[in-house]
């Protein structure tokens, strides 16, 4: 029995490692969302220079720049992590289902224990360790 509860605890820290990346990937996301933000700002910013609808200075001008810039490098780099995260989180899960898959598992009638002289009701199946 301790093999199958070293597999448990393992599983455990592989889900627990699973919802981490899950959190990571959902970080990237939204910075991802704030980099386009900035993306489209910089970039209207330097549209409305070249039509005339901004004065042209090197406040606008550098501050458009910055944004452009500093959008892309974030869309980037947080791309780049998420899609490291999730290659990670596709490793962990094959783990996870490997080590699920060397459980001796066998599927058990009814839902639990029953009061005696109670008949036992043939409900779902449940997958239970040996």
């Amino acid at each position: 029995m301790s093999d199958d509860d070293g597999a448990h605890d393992r599983i455990a820290q592989l889900e627990a490692q699973i919802e981490d990346l899950a959190a990571t990937v959902e970080s990237c996301r939204k910075i991802m969302l704030l980099a386009k933000l900035a993306i489209a700002g910089g970039a209207l910013l330097i549209i409305a220079m070249l039509v005339g609808a901004i004065t042209p200075g090197i406040a606008a001008l550098s501050g458009a720049s910055a944004a452009l810039l500093s959008g892309i490098v974030l869309l980037g780099s947080n791309r780049s992590t998420a899609d490291q995260a999730m290659a990670k989180t596709n490793q962990v899960e094959a783990a996870r289902a490997a080590l699920i898959d060397q459980l001796e598992l066998r599927m058990v009638q009814g839902g639990g224990a029953q009061p005696s002289g109670t008949p036992a009701d043939p409900g779902p199946a449940q997958i239970e360790s040996r």
